[in-house]
């Protein structure tokens, strides 16, 4: 590397576009309040205790006017979110670029559900991934034994052995996850797919079983519970 170079920066991106139907809510889960707060302030106020994150930008669906009517956060609300994560996530990094962010800083795309992030599991990840030529994950080894379904009985278990579950935050270049969304377009459901799409594989950084994603009616009272016992 050019000893001239200017060292990449970190950038984060939340997509936080989603409608969340499988939470049983009225509206947006990310909106929901959760240990006295909306879900998604937990989730910003992580990002925002690490100090090398240079920006977080959160992408929003067209129309929504949740940060404009409660504006207290530091990160860049932008409207641009999509039909799909992939999409929403494509068009942040063109919004990242428009702001600075160039191809060879990292960005890290976090769940907005995902609201039981630390700011040691993102300083985790950065560490662990900052050196490597791919990127990488936080993920969670697989505690438990998987079934394949078909017409609701079990036709086949899964070995679990070497198994993970995907997480977020999930740390990449800027330009290689933008080439890796363009050319995956919508057929996968996470950042690391597409970077592995393109043959290449992401690092797995290990993290705790807490950082799950908001998706049920019942997680909320999890996450409740976690957010008031670190209090």
């Amino acid at each position: 590397m050019n000893a001239n170079a200017t060292p990449p920066r970190y950038f984060a991106l939340i997509p936080c576009a989603g409608n969340g139907s499988r939470a049983g809510t009225a509206g947006p889960k990310q909106y929901e309040r959760v240990a006295g707060q909306p879900l998604v302030w937990h989730t910003l106020s992580a990002f925002a205790g690490v100090k090398r994150i240079a920006r977080t930008l959160v992408v929003v669906a067209p129309g929504d006017g949740f940060f404009e009517r409660n504006p207290s956060t530091s990160a860049l609300v932008v409207q641009c979110g999509g039909a799909t994560r992939a999409q929403s996530v494509a068009n942040g990094l063109r919004e990242l670029r428009r702001v600075g962010a160039v191809d060879n800083d990292w960005v890290l795309v976090h769940d907005a559900a995902r609201c039981l992030i630390t700011p040691d599991l993102i300083d985790r990840l950065i560490d662990a991934c900052s050196g490597d030529e791919v990127g990488g994950l936080l993920a969670h080894p697989l505690a438990d034994t998987l079934k394949i379904e078909e017409n609701g009985r079990v036709s086949a278990t899964v070995e679990r052995a070497g198994k993970w579950q995907a997480q977020t935050p999930q740390m990449f270049r800027v330009g290689m996850l933008r080439q890796a969304l363009e050319a995956a377009a919508d057929r996968i459901t996470d950042e690391s797919g597409a970077i592995e799409a393109m043959g290449l594989k992401p690092m797995l950084v290990e993290a705790g079983a807490q950082n799950f994603k908001v998706t049920y009616p019942e997680d909320f009272a999890m996450a409740e519970a976690v957010l008031r016992n670190r209090r």
